[in-house]
């Protein structure tokens, strides 16, 4: 797909505010993942707070990164906000 994370906001309630290199902007739900594996860490909400973009996705401190298509793919689509 060759869609790239452009920048990113942690929400309440486990979501993030993606806008994509498409300048496409979505809300993903990360809240399935949390008692998975390396990401249950991301429960601390403080923790959450520290996602950050790199390489075009996701990552937080602890190297827990989601894939872009996956991002993408999954997230709630917001209207064009720009009219």
């Amino acid at each position: 797909m060759n869609r790239r994370v452009a920048s990113v906001v942690a929400l309440p309630d486990d979501k993030l505010e993606i806008k994509c290199s498409n300048d496409e902007v979505g809300v993903y739900d990360c809240s399935h993942l949390l008692d998975f594996g390396v990401f249950t860490e991301l429960k601390d909400e403080h923790y959450f707070r520290k996602v950050r973009v790199l390489d075009g996705t996701v990552v937080w401190p602890h190297e827990q990164d989601i894939c872009p298509d996956t991002l993408y793919l999954d997230s709630l689509k917001l209207a064009n906000q720009s009219a």
